[in-house]
């Protein structure tokens, strides 16, 4: 198995023993070592404390999601302009895919950023934000590429993880959730906007 392999096995073994227990502080190391059938020597060299195998074990998946989603935002015009249509489709593609990924590691996400107060922010801000600003980042480009002035990406990038991570949630608790609707219905409402514009001569007396 080579060392990115073993790593990565490593890993999935952490995120089983820490939902498990639902406790980082009470997970031990052997505890993941035998979940993944390996000494706790062998994980020790590939991870240097407990809370960095925590870390990666909850960022990684998220930032393999982001890694994909910029890949595809970088050449989503590449062969043919982004017609209306298509940007619809992008966009609940981008959703299911971060749904999904949210899905599969809330109960770690929950450990993380409502646990230790301390080990929540210095979470937040290395790893979530930076992956929601990357997303920011390549949505400005598509938008530059079409003459337009993205005035804040950054809060789009923050309102589309946001509804992502309560439709998870959702999936994950709500057995009558209907998420082939949700992602539809949110898809063209982030589009087009939630909200119609009011017109007080429409209202009723």
């Amino acid at each position: 198995m080579t060392a990115e392999a073993r790593k990565s096995s490593i890993l999935k073994a952490a995120r089983q023993a820490f939902v498990e227990t639902g406790d980082m502080n009470g997970t031990t190391i052997k505890q993941i070592a035998e979940r993944g059938g390996i000494s706790e020597g062998v994980i020790y060299r590939h991870f240097e404390s407990k809370d960095q195998l925590f870390y990666e074990a909850v960022f990684e998946p998220l930032r393999q999601a982001i890694d994909e989603l910029v890949a595809a935002t970088e050449v989503v015009d590449l062969d043919e302009p982004l017609t209306p249509e298509r940007q619809v489709e992008t966009l609940n593609g981008l959703y299911r895919q971060l749904i999904a990924t949210l899905e599969e590691i809330l109960p770690l996400l929950g450990l993380v950023l409502f646990g230790d107060p301390k080990v929540a922010r210095r979470f937040y801000r290395k790893h979530f934000t930076v992956a929601m600003d990357r997303l920011a980042e390549a949505w400005r480009e598509v938008e530059d590429r079409y003459g337009f002035e993205f005035e804040s990406p950054d809060i789009s990038a923050r309102a589309v993880m946001g509804i992502a991570l309560v439709l998870a949630l959702e999936s994950r608790h709500n057995d009558l959730f209907n998420r082939d609707r949700a992602i539809s219905l949110v898809t063209e409402s982030t589009v087009k906007g939630f909200f119609p514009t009011l017109e007080p001569t429409r209202r009723r007396r």
